[in-house]
């Protein structure tokens, strides 16, 4: 599976993005899918995941309320709405699919395969 992430951008604090990533390949439906984010000097972080189904989402603390996850199976595309943006949420975006496990993983080396990621910049 190759995966292209698109949609970020400079935003002011309060304000959207939607980030997009479509897959190539047959088996997209089959997994289950994230989304994380890396802040220049820090680790890799779980935003938030969703099954293969995308009837069930799971988020991290400090996204919950504020994001969404969804997925397209049709369209080969999983989605992460972002509304009251902070300034912390400033960071490089990648999502990622699982091959085996759960939607609920937050250990990024438990996902197979990631996309290019995508930078979104929150301004104060």
């Amino acid at each position: 599976v190759q995966l292209q992430a698109s949609g970020g951008g400079l935003v002011q604090a309060g304000g959207s993005l939607r980030l997009s990533c479509a897959a190539s390949g047959s088996t997209f439906s089959s997994y289950d899918l994230g989304w994380f984010r890396q802040a220049p000097g820090k680790e890799r972080a779980f935003v938030a995941g969703i099954n293969w189904s995308g009837v069930m989402t799971y988020y991290a603390d400090s996204v919950k309320g504020r994001f969404t996850i969804s997925r397209d199976n049709a369209e080969s595309t999983v989605y992460l709405q972002m509304n009251s943006l902070k300034p912390e949420d400033t960071a490089v975006y990648y999502c990622a699919v699982l091959r085996s496990g759960s939607y609920t993983s937050t250990k990024a080396y438990e996902y197979d395969w990631w996309g290019q990621g995508t930078q979104v910049t929150v301004s104060s």
